[in-house]
């Protein structure tokens, strides 16, 4: 009866660790975090990834949207924050 405790013990640790291990995989490879803004002449959207801003979409009321990209990603870790330009983009056909 004790080996059966002790076993059931080592197998609820072992559920528990490798469940948290899945968690902290989960948070580092998820996808982006999309924040947006909301004005009366347009709305903003911010993603991030891994808490960095990497790009920032600009949906005009008129108009075409546009991407707002750091000039050089390579510079920086490529974040917007870090950049020295920003660069529009625009989106010309879409499939």
């Amino acid at each position: 009866m004790r080996t059966r405790r002790i076993i059931a013990f080592i197998v609820v640790a072992l559920c528990a660790t490798l469940g948290n291990a899945a968690d902290e995989r989960t948070r580092e490879h998820r996808g982006p975090d999309v924040t947006m803004i909301e004005t009366e002449e347009r709305v903003v959207y911010e993603y991030r990834q891994n808490g960095y801003l990497r790009m920032i979409k600009i949906v005009p009321r008129r108009g075409k949207p546009y991407y707002l990209v750091p000039r050089d990603p390579s510079k920086g870790l490529g974040t917007i924050e870090e950049a020295d330009v920003l660069v529009p983009q625009w989106e010309i056909v879409r499939f």
